[in-house]
């Protein structure tokens, strides 16, 4: 918390379309934070929060950065915008709070996690999920081997956002957001990243479309870990058998499962677990009203408000090493990446294998780029030297 000795965290906002407009909301009511500019082509829109707020606007956000003093930015644009603007921000000496997914080109976004390293940024995605109670919990349960040895997962990510042929949007254009895989799926490729960790391999890869013109809007994937787990993705957001997105994580172990969605966690257990006293043989469940802590402000869910206080708590602790930083973002790139390249080797196989058909994509020896991903993925997570190592292939 702020005191006269130490002053708000001074931030702007660079696009503020849906993510971008929610963030502001949220940033506005923190007592931390201290929103100074905002950053969006829109004139129309920079016009009415020039005449009814005191903060600055911009169209041009180099131009920004050069002329106000900050602390941080908020980079909410299409995604394909998001590598220059970080590294803009990086290179301006700020810490940087992305929307996901972080980076389309994983070479870049290996660059960039070296910089932010370099430089001591304080860095964070925004993979909201990590700040759900419920899918916080399933963590701490792995945490203490609850369930016993994970050795199957599921994630399924559906929702209603493609639901006809029209006009391509930058969201649903593959070059401008990344389609399906990289709004949706990288949600739930962070999910299982964060609570069973990286796959060392995708297989069977499927991409889709079902109305887009130029994106996928399903995706299907099977990832395999170098411990002998396997997992299974599944994400379409042409699903209007819901009505916002639904995010499922399942986890099978040696000692029962879990289940885990926003609204509830499911937990059974083949024996007792003398580390969770509270949960009994067999069926326990418990519900995102008891696992949620409460916020200072409410908007669409405590988890978005959550995860900006993360970010300015890491800020003023200096927390380089926060658990949703740029490496964890990149992270999930380098799997949806694999994922991308997969899926085009299997459809370049011709129909007679069948889509995604016994096709294997190891991490270490992906086509086109022999040990380039795997070392990548092992870097990620290390020094800004190793990660440097990696692109340059050296051993």
């Amino acid at each position: 918390m702020h005191t006269p000795d130490t002053p708000r965290i001074r931030i702007a906002i660079a696009g503020l379309g849906k993510m971008g407009l929610s963030h502001q909301a949220i940033v506005n009511a923190h007592p931390d934070l201290e929103l100074v500019a905002v950053c969006d082509p829109a004139t129309w829109l920079l016009d009415i929060i020039g005449r009814y707020t005191k903060v600055a606007t911009y169209s041009d956000y180099a131009r920004m950065l050069e002329r106000e003093r900050l602390d941080a930015v908020l980079v909410a644009t299409p995604s394909r915008l998001h590598a220059r603007m970080v590294r803009a921000a990086l290179e301006h000496g700020l810490d940087v709070f992305c929307e996901k997914p972080f980076c389309l080109d994983v070479e870049e976004g290996a660059r960039l996690v070296a910089l932010a390293a370099e430089r001591g940024a304080i860095t964070q995605v925004g993979y909201h999920n990590r700040f759900l109670g419920t899918f916080e919990e399933a963590r701490r349960l792995l945490d203490v081997d609850a369930i016993g040895r994970v050795h199957h997962a599921r994630v399924d990510c559906y929702g209603p956002v493609v639901l006809r042929p029209k006009g391509v949007t930058w969201r649903s254009s593959r070059n401008e957001g990344g389609g399906c895989l990289y709004d949706y799926a990288c949600h739930g490729i962070d999910l299982l990243n964060f609570t069973v960790g990286a796959p060392s391999g995708v297989s069977g890869s499927i991409l889709s479309s079902v109305f887009s013109a130029s994106a996928d809007d399903e995706v299907y994937a099977n990832l395999a870990y170098a411990d002998g787990k396997t997992a299974q993705l599944s994400a379409n957001w042409s699903d209007d058998s819901h009505r916002k997105m639904s995010t499922t994580l399942v986890l099978w172990g040696t000692n029962g499962k879990i289940e885990a969605s926003r609204q509830e966690l499911h937990i059974h257990l083949r024996a007792p677990v003398a580390a969770r006293p509270d949960l009994a043989q067999g069926w326990n469940v418990r519900y995102t009203t008891e696992l949620t802590r409460p916020v200072w402000f409410y908007l669409r869910g405590e988890e978005y408000s959550a995860q900006i206080d993360y970010f300015a708590e890491s800020i003023r602790q200096r927390r380089v090493d926060s658990h949703c930083s740029l490496a964890a973002g990149l992270a999930a790139d380098i799997v949806a990446d694999m994922i991308r390249r997969d899926a085009a080797s299997a459809a370049g196989a011709g129909a007679g294998a069948g889509v995604g058909a016994g096709v294997a994509t190891d991490l270490v020896t992906a086509r086109g780029v022999p040990g380039r991903w795997g070392r990548l993925r092992d870097a990620v997570l290390s020094s800004p030297e190793t990660i440097m190592k990696a692109l340059k292939g050296s051993p």
